[in-house]
C-alpha cells in the first residue's frame, strides 16, 4: 500500500515539474494588472554581484597592529601589505622575522 502511494506521489510531482507554470498568464495578457506583476518580475535586482568589502580596504594599512588567527587563537602582528584584489594580508607575527600571507577574514584591528 504504501509503495502505491510512493509512487503515485513521484508520478505526479514529475508531471506537475513538466507542466508550464500557468494558463492564465497568456488569458490575461493584456490587462494593466498582470502587465505591472510581469514588469516587477523581471527586474534585474536579483542577481547580487560580489564585491569587497569597503570597509576593511580602509582600515587595514602597512604599520597598523593587528590579530591574527593562527590555529584557534588570536597572536599580534603587523601588517606589511595589503592586497586588496587577491583579499590578501602580509603581516609579520609578533616574535616572527619572516612575514606571512593571510586572508582578510582572519585580521582583526586591535
Amino acid at each position: 500500500m504504501t509503495r502505491k502511494i510512493f509512487a503515485v506521489m513521484l508520478l505526479s510531482l514529475g508531471l506537475t515539474a513538466c507542466e508550464p507554470a500557468t494558463t492564465d498568464n497568456n488569458a490575461n495578457a493584456n490587462s494593466p494588472a498582470k502587465a505591472n506583476t510581469n514588469s516587477q518580475a523581471t527586474t534585474p535586482a536579483a542577481s547580487p554581484t560580489p564585491q569587497p568589502s569597503p570597509s576593511v580596504k580602509a582600515e587595514l594599512k602597512a604599520g597598523d597592529k593587528v590579530k591574527v588567527a593562527d590555529n584557534g587563537s588570536f597572536v599580534d602582528a603587523t601588517v606589511v601589505a595589503v592586497d586588496e584584489k587577491a583579499g590578501k594580508v602580509t603581516v609579520r607575527r609578533q616574535g616572527d622575522r619572516k612575514d606571512t600571507t593571510v586572508n582578510l577574514g582572519d585580521v582583526t584591528k586591535q
